[in-house]
C-alpha cells in the first residue's frame, strides 16, 4: 500500500505525518534529532506489515515539514513533544496505539507512556536515555559541528533543512539537551518509568558511538517486566543498518 502525507493542527501548529497500512494496529513512529518520518523511517514506512499495522511516521514541530514554527529547546521540549505525539494519533482518531521511539524520540516515547498510560497499547525504544551524564556531554558536543558529520548521515538532512537551520538547529539541541546535566542525577525522565505499565522492549546497539549501553541497562532496569534485547554490531542508526533484523524483532514484540 502507498504511503500518504498530510498535516493536522495540533496544539497550535501543523504538525506533517506520513502514513501507510491498514492493520487494526495503530503505531507511531517517533523520530531523533533533527529527525523526521521520511529521514529516520525509511525502511518501517516501506516494509512493517501493512495488514497487520497502521504505520504512522511524525515530524515534531520544528522538523521535517513541521515548519512553522522553528524549532526550539525549552527545558520541557520533551514534554511537549509528548504531549503533541499523542494529541496528533488522537485527531487521527487512533484510540489505542503503540510508540516506535529512536533517540530523542525514545525519550520522548518513554514520557509519553508513562503520563499516557490508558492510551499506549506497547513500547519499543532503542538509542535512548533517561538522564544526561558529563560523558554524555562531551558525546553530544563532539557532533556539534554539522560539517564534521559524514556525507552520508549529513546530505539528507542538508537536503531537507538548507545548511544554515540545520547547522543552527544542531548548535541549539546539543545546548538544550546537555542542560539536562545540570539537575541531579542528570535526569531527564528517570522518575516516570516505573509510571509504565505498557509491555516495553528496549534495544541496544553494542556499538553505539552516541548512547552508551549502561543508559539502555537502566531503562530496562526500572521499567517492570520490560525485555532488553542488546544487538553487537548495532550502532546508533540499527533500525536502518540492520532493518530486516529490526523489523522481525519489533513485529514480533508488537503482535
Amino acid at each position: 500500500t502507498s504511503i500518504t502525507s498530510a498535516k493536522i493542527q495540533v496544539n497550535g501548529v501543523h504538525l506533517h505525518y506520513q502514513q501507510t497500512g491498514e492493520g487494526s494496529h495503530a503505531v507511531l513512529l517517533l523520530p531523533g534529532m533533527l529527525g523526521s518520518g521520511q529521514t529516520d523511517f525509511g525502511p518501517q514506512l516501506k516494509s512493517m506489515n501493512k495488514q497487520l499495522f497502521t504505520v504512522v511516521a511524525w515530524d515534531p514541530r520544528g522538523y521535517g515539514k513541521s515548519i512553522p514554527p522553528s524549532r526550539d529547546f525549552p527545558p520541557d521540549f520533551f514534554e511537549r513533544d509528548a504531549k503533541d505525539a499523542v494529541d496528533l494519533m488522537q485527531a487521527l482518531k487512533f484510540k489505542k496505539f503503540s510508540l516506535l521511539g529512536w533517540s530523542d524520540g525514545g525519550i520522548t516515547a518513554l514520557i509519553a507512556a508513562a503520563k499516557y498510560p490508558n492510551l499506549i497499547h506497547k513500547l519499543v525504544v532503542w538509542g535512548a536515555n533517561a538522564s544526561v551524564t558529563q560523558e554524555d556531554v562531551r558525546i553530544y558536543n563532539g557532533i556539534r559541528d554539522v560539517s564534521k558529520w559524514s556525507e552520508k548521515v549529513r546530505k539528507p538532512l542538508e537536503e531537507l533543512y538548507g545548511h544554515k537551520y540545520f547547522a543552527e538547529t544542531c548548535a541549539a539541541w546539543v545546548d538544550g539537551i546537555s542542560h539536562f546535566a545540570e539537575n541531579s542525577d542528570g535526569n531527564i525522565c528517570q522518575q516516570l518509568l516505573p509510571d509504565i505499565k505498557c509491555p516495553t522492549f528496549i534495544i541496544h546497539g553494542e556499538k553505539d558511538p552516541l548512547v552508551p549501553q549502561a543508559h539502555a541497562e537502566y531503562i530496562h532496569k526500572h521499567i517492570k517486566g520490560s525485555r532488553l534485547l542488546l544487538m553487537p554490531e548495532g550502532k546508533h542508526n540499527l533500525h536502518l543498518r540492520f532493518a530486516k533484523d529490526f523489523n522481525k524483532e519489533v513485529e514480533n514484540f508488537l503482535r
